[in-house]
């Protein structure tokens, strides 16, 4: 495992935040990004973990043009919440999933430059995924460390989120482990809360229709009950007038 570089702390020294790239190759690939975070964002809401998007992150402290920066990193056993950026050697932590969504441009340093510095790093999975399918057959393939050298993940299963991948057109398909729930994108969510509320006005409709037959039927049942008076009492009057006779 890569030893992080330990240079002498200098207060003057500045950690960018941005290098003006664009976030995303296209608009496709933004997509992606976005909505992994916002997923796993709230698959992890309540733990101790941060999950950050094109990021820069700092491995040699004092180095600020050593850096490298994920489409998507998860990092738990700590605070929280975002980032500007994120230091190894301020937080103790090293990413411990990492997603390329990657492109035939960034094939070479997807496979090559990150791959090898995320083995090095210490980051437990590492996740590439091409939306288009323009290099990547399958679209997605992971790596998994296992005594410091990545080898390819064939069930595409997540150890670390406890989570199952499945490609799903241009996005990825997160299930859980634990009840095999899908984690429900954005315009998922507001097709199932659609879904619920065309279910509960039809429940509704229907607890009238009910209540309105619950109502005919007592006032038949009264109707009913006050003819039966009635003809009890003229029973009990011809009987009075045969009696009389």
């Amino acid at each position: 495992m890569t030893t992080l570089l330990n240079t002498q702390t200098k207060t003057d020294i500045i950690y960018p935040s941005s290098d003006g790239e664009p976030v995303a190759e296209t608009f496709v690939h933004f997509r992606a990004i976005s909505i992994i975070q916002g997923l796993l964002e709230r698959y992890l809401l309540g733990q101790e973990v941060t999950v950050l998007a094109n990021q820069f992150l700092y491995y040699s402290e004092g180095l600020p043009r050593i850096r490298v920066a994920p489409d998507i990193m998860v990092i738990f056993n700590v605070k929280s919440g975002g980032r500007d950026n994120y230091k190894i050697w301020e937080e103790k932590e090293i990413p411990r999933v990492i997603f390329e969504i990657t492109s035939p441009s960034t094939k070479s340093e997807d496979q090559g430059y990150k791959k090898t510095l995320y083995q090095q790093l210490g980051v437990k999975e590492y996740w590439l995924f091409d939306p288009k399918g323009e290099w990547i057959k399958e679209q997605l393939i992971g790596y998994r460390l296992d005594n410091e050298n990545y080898f390819l993940i064939q069930d595409n299963r997540s150890v670390c989120l406890k989570l199952k991948l499945k490609v799903e057109g241009g996005l990825i398909g997160f299930y859980r482990e634990d009840t095999g729930g899908k984690l429900l994108i954005p315009q998922e969510l507001a097709d199932n809360l659609e879904q619920t509320r065309l279910e509960l006005q039809q429940k509704q409709l229907e607890l009238q229709q009910k209540q309105l037959e619950l109502q005919q039927e007592k006032q038949l049942r009264e109707l009913a009950e006050q003819k039966l008076r009635e003809m009890e009492e003229k029973l009990k009057e011809y009987q009075q007038k045969l009696d009389e006779s």
